[in-house]
């Protein structure tokens, strides 16, 4: 059975010098991969919020929020995560019942290393630990039909890679740990009917309280530490079942997939599907009486009517968390960036129209290669002359079977960050994050004002 005392030995046990080669180079592509998107996501409205909330609370502090000023460890680690998830291009762990985003991790370990002056070899080796501790949560004990939010892991496992950055001893890490998984435990409506802009905050919100429970833990609060096994506790109401989990240095993190698209998770293979499939044919929208799509459960639960209809979009957390609606885009698009979730295009008559004619279907045998490691979708796009179009795809680009290289993840934080920086400036940055063993955590965050 899971214990918090297992976590505590993992995360104390683990160091920079036990990931391999391999895990260092996945590592620091989720690094980049977040800090591009969290530049990308820089201005928009819900994460201004969150900077509004936190200036408001910080006239000072010993964390930088990226973007421009200063706060402390939980409230930097709120705006920045706001950051890297807000856009919904984040990195996602594939576990056949439950999608977290790793990522959520990212900011909470920054701010505690800039915190406690880390080297970046030290934040390397506390991402190996978060992002193993969120991985094996999502696949030994997945809770999203049972009603709870992922972010229910990631309060977890942020705790976890904040006891490493903070250097908590094994007891205090055990209560870092207690704490952060008895007090706050999301519930899934966050992502099921009439979604709000909370979707894209929650993980943000679940990182700053990892980050304070690891402060309360190093400052001598002695937590829960009984908090899997206990009576009412974190198995039997929130994973419903005993669990074991099985740690290694950071492996988990040659199990996440990399957005090509700005879109939810479980969209991705659809998405390059459609819009390989228009531009092969040279499909004119105006043409298209039905679009069909044969997928997996998961992402008819999710994204295909599922949880709530799918059919009525009218912002960017209904648009990116509606099957319908992104496949009607991609097709008229040819594309799937932040510019198909403008209130101005998710309005328009072209995209509100053809959304109503796509069909969202399970297809068992898809689900099944799902949970075999695949990310499949069948797309048939059918024409008011009764001509039709099929592209089966098995995987998308950047998904764990065909990953991402560093030329493509960089490629990408180049198109997210070059409205803010100039090309010496992201040059800059993608050279401290292929060089972070041999840098301290402040020579990153120096750079993401």
């Amino acid at each position: 059975m899971t214990t918090t005392a297992e976590l505590a030995d993992f995360v104390r046990g683990t160091d920079f010098d036990d990931l391999s080669e391999e895990t260092v180079d996945e590592l620091k592509k989720r690094v980049l991969d977040s800090v591009g998107i969290a530049v990308g996501a820089m201005g928009a409205e819900p994460v201004e919020q969150v900077r509004t909330t936190v200036e408001e609370l910080n006239a000072d502090g010993d964390c930088r929020l990226w973007g421009g000023g200063t706060a402390s460890p939980p409230d930097a680690t709120m705006l920045n995560t706001a950051q890297v998830r807000y856009l919904d291009y984040m990195d996602s762990f594939l576990a056949p019942g439950e999608t977290p985003h790793p990522s959520d991790n990212v900011a909470a370990a920054v701010a505690c290393g800039e915190y406690a002056d880390r080297s970046g070899a030290e934040l390397l080796a506390g991402l190996a630990v978060a992002y193993e501790v969120q991985g094996e949560l999502a696949w030994n004990a997945p809770v999203r039909d049972r009603g709870f939010d992922h972010v229910t892991h990631t309060v977890i496992s942020a705790a976890t890679g904040a006891a490493k950055l903070l250097d908590l001893d094994r007891e205090a890490t055990r209560s870092a740990v207690g704490i952060a998984g008895t007090a706050h435990n999301a519930l899934r409506v966050t992502r099921t009917e009439g979604i709000s802009e909370w979707k894209g905050i929650a993980s943000a919100n679940a990182a700053r309280n990892a980050v304070y429970s690891a402060l309360l833990a190093r400052n001598g609060m002695e937590g829960p530490t009984n908090l899997f096994e206990g009576g009412k506790g974190w198995n039997q109401v929130v994973a419903g079942t005993d669990f074991e989990v099985d740690l290694s240095p950071g492996e988990r993190v040659h199990d996440v997939m990399t957005k090509r698209y700005v879109a939810e998770t479980y969209a991705q293979s659809a998405v390059e599907g459609i819009i390989e499939l228009a531009e092969r044919e040279e499909i004119d929208p105006g043409e298209v009486e039905n679009v069909h799509l044969d997928t997996f459960a998961g992402a008819k639960l999710i994204i295909g009517g599922g949880e709530g209809s799918r059919y009525e979009v009218e912002t960017k957390a209904q648009a990116d968390h509606s099957l319908p609606y992104m496949l009607a885009a991609a097709l008229v698009d040819r594309e799937m960036t932040n510019a198909q979730y403008d209130p101005e295009r998710i309005r328009r008559d072209d995209v509100q129209e053809l959304l109503r004619t796509v069909e969202v279907e399970e297809d068992p045998a898809l689900t099944e290669r799902f949970e075999n490691g695949e990310m499949p979708a069948v797309v048939t796009v059918e024409l008011a002359d009764g001509t039709a179009y099929t592209v089966e795809k098995d995987e998308f680009q950047g998904h764990p079977n065909a990953s991402m290289s560093w030329e493509q993840v960089e490629a990408k934080f180049d198109k997210m960050a070059s409205e803010r920086y100039d090309e010496d400036h992201r040059e800059e940055i993608v050279e401290t994050v292929l060089q972070l063993e041999e840098r301290d955590v402040s020579d990153l965050v120096a750079l993401l004002e």
